[in-house]
């Protein structure tokens, strides 16, 4: 069973906000400035996606482009079939 794409970056993502977030609180400091954790590991996570994750950002942008022009195409031709009297 093959996952959609658009699912698999957003798990990335997620794992690349949490993942360091849990790495941060680990130090005594940033429990008690959980908003300065939170902070650094989004900025983390940002680098990590920029870099590692284009791939994945790719396959779900193309996967999202298709499912419009498809939906836009068919729509269209509905249209005309309506306006020709078919």
């Amino acid at each position: 069973m093959k996952l959609p794409p658009l699912l698999v970056y957003t798990v990335l993502r997620l794992l690349a906000f949490a993942v360091p977030l849990g790495i941060l609180w680990l130090f005594p400091v940033f429990r008690e400035y959980w908003w300065l954790a939170a902070l650094f590991a989004a900025l983390i996570g940002m680098s990590i996606s920029l870099l590692f994750l284009r791939a994945p950002l790719s396959q779900a942008s193309r996967e999202i482009y298709a499912k419009r022009t498809r939906a836009r195409d068919t729509t269209d031709e509905d249209a005309e079939d309506t306006v020709s009297g078919e």
